[in-house]
């Protein structure tokens, strides 16, 4: 099932105690708000399109086959400047991965 957001959608792929995976895709001209989480990290692995990914002020552009880790705390955010949408893969490894873990710093859409 997909979860609409304003800047895409996400799907679940998997939700187990110890992690979670979402497949994410991000439409073109759109960002993630600049957040940070306080129970888990992330591991992003791009499947399609370029990006500018942001983590705690360093910015690099990825594209396919291209990866991050996003340590817990840390503040980053996910940019498609491109036609096309950029896709990856997200795995969270915490104690908790519920939405209301996320701390928006910055949001597009007012959601702060």
């Amino acid at each position: 099932m997909k979860e609409h957001r304003p800047w895409g959608y996400y799907e679940i792929l998997a939700d187990a105690a110890d992690h979670k995976v979402k497949r994410i895709t991000v439409d073109p001209g759109k960002r993630l708000s600049l957040q940070r989480h306080g129970r888990r990290s992330e591991h992003w692995h791009m499947v399609a399109g370029r990006a500018m990914v942001s983590v705690d002020g360093q910015d690099v552009e990825l594209g396919p086959g291209d990866s991050v880790n996003i340590h817990c705390g840390a503040t980053h955010r996910v940019k498609n400047s491109g036609e096309h949408p950029v896709v990856f893969i997200e795995v969270q490894r915490g104690d908790y991965f519920g939405e209301d873990d996320i701390e928006r710093l910055a949001d597009d859409f007012g959601r702060v």
